[in-house]
């Protein structure tokens, strides 16, 4: 398999986490988002949403949006499980995990931040409104998951492990405020310590600047 990646995409860092937690092989194929280069013909081509990560099969097939990625890995690569089995645990943790992946990313994103700069707003504005929706997003997701397990539900990472320690990667680069959150930094401080999610850290990709 081929993983198009840009080493500080918070959603291509959940798709790593993952795969390594599979036990997958799989190439990098970096794409520079500051470069531009997610707007290449032949990129375009693969994943015309311009976006990262892109995941190309085996076969050829491609597969995009990291969410849709982690439901098509947990389905054809059930072991080790991100799901629980149950309905309403699994809708319980879906939940949470979209609260980081559908309620605060895609405000906080690269193109979104270029967006609000075009309009007049300074680094400044831009770094305080990315930190208003991850402290917003922090609150809610910390009401939603377990209250005393080592991971985010239990004793192993899950689905929203894997959303929560890349946007807690970000909350950190800009300087939000996480002291509020001792919860989320105790199971990401337990997340960082496993091989899977060492790999998969930003800094230890080959694109790394």
């Amino acid at each position: 398999m081929r993983l198009y990646t840009y080493w500080r995409s918070t959603t291509s860092y959940r798709v790593r986490i993952a795969l390594n937690l599979k036990g997958l092989t799989f190439e990098t194929a970096p794409v520079n988002l500051v470069a531009g280069e997610q707007g290449a013909t032949d990129y375009v081509a693969l994943n015309p949403g311009r976006g990262v990560p892109t995941l190309v099969l085996e076969d050829g097939t491609v597969l995009t949006q990291s969410m849709a990625i982690l439901d098509w890995l947990e389905e054809t690569h059930p072991q080790p499980a991100l799901l629980p089995a149950e309905p309403v645990a699994r809708a319980q943790v879906r939940a949470a995990a979209l609260t980081i992946a559908a309620d605060v990313h895609p405000v906080n994103n690269l193109r979104v931040v270029a967006k609000l700069k075009s309009m007049g707003h300074g680094q400044d504005e831009a770094v305080s409104w990315m930190n208003d929706w991850m402290t917003r997003g922090f609150a809610a997701f910390e009401r939603l998951i377990a209250p005393e397990t080592p991971f985010c539900f239990g004793e192993a990472p899950g689905l929203a492990d894997l959303c929560l320690v890349p946007q807690l990667y970000n909350a950190h680069r800009w300087g939000c405020d996480l002291a509020p959150f001792p919860r989320l930094t105790g199971i990401e401080a337990r997340c960082l310590a496993l091989p899977a999610f060492k790999a998969a850290l930003p800094e230890n990709q080959p694109d790394a600047t």
